[in-house]
């Protein structure tokens, strides 16, 4: 990708080598100012999309993973099952009521476009990020638990000062793959918007490609090389934690 980039439109299509006879650094010059405004539009709502994600998964899936791994309630397990089931349903299948649903309630081409991408964040509707903190959480000694209520503490009280401190690694997971899966999306996105200036990275991509005239085959490389950049420099800042979330080693020490 990265050689590609540096190709230009007839090298493209010509040399198959990896690294380019002739450098055209110009490539990401012509992808940043191919449009009406800048390329960094699309990556300013790439990032408030994917940042605005994160904070929502990160919320609901860990009040969810709570409620499921410490309270008692009626038909706790069937709901889990339920939860875990829905694992099994494409993503594809769910996108065609999502959009019926959003639509009747007027929220498809609002004044914000982005609701119909973010509400269902906020409500735990990930199960697999639900489940890594419930796998996690059972991994912390209920003594703790009962600790905190021979200090007082209600439900809520051992939420704050024990499981949340003690959930940081299964948080930081469920972040990074929330940024990762929310800027790479494509199918949801072009789903819901509509407008060209409300596009995200991944959608903005596409229109370097026009079957009906010249594709500037240069450019989309270009920026989709600099579009890896936030997924890998993300990864890399939380990597140790990552993967210290996904062993869901529990309480060390």
């Amino acid at each position: 990708m990265i050689g590609t980039s540096l190709k230009s439109q007839e090298e493209i299509v010509n040399n198959i080598g990896l690294l380019p006879n002739e450098f055209t650094p110009g490539n990401y010059v012509d992808g940043w100012t191919n449009f009406d405004f800048s390329f960094g539009r699309f990556f300013l709502n790439s990032a408030m999309v994917s940042l605005l994600t994160v904070i929502g998964n990160g919320i609901s899936c860990l009040l969810a993973a709570y409620a499921f791994a410490r309270l008692r309630f009626r038909l706790r397990g069937v709901w889990f099952a339920v939860m875990i089931g829905t694992l099994l349903l494409p993503g594809h299948v769910l996108i065609v009521p999502q959009y019926i649903l959003f639509r009747s309630l007027g929220l498809v081409g609002g004044e914000w476009p982005y609701l119909p991408l973010l509400i269902p964040q906020f409500l735990a509707t990930e199960a697999f990020f639900v489940f890594l903190m419930v796998q996690f959480m059972r991994g912390i000694p209920r003594e703790l638990d009962e600790a905190a209520k021979i200090d007082g503490a209600n439900a809520f009280g051992i939420f704050r000062h024990v499981i949340l401190p003690l959930s940081r690694p299964a948080l930081v997971t469920t972040a990074i793959f929330s940024f990762i899966w929310t800027w790479n999306d494509f199918f949801r996105q072009l789903v819901f918007l509509s407008d060209l200036e409300d596009y995200t990275v991944p959608v903005a991509l596409t229109l370097f490609i026009d079957s009906t005239s010249q594709s500037a085959v240069g450019p989309m490389f270009a920026m989709s090389v600099l579009s890896l950049l936030p997924v890998f420099l993300f990864f890399v800042a939380f990597q140790r934690m990552l993967v210290e979330g996904i062993n869901t080693s529990g309480l060390k020490g």
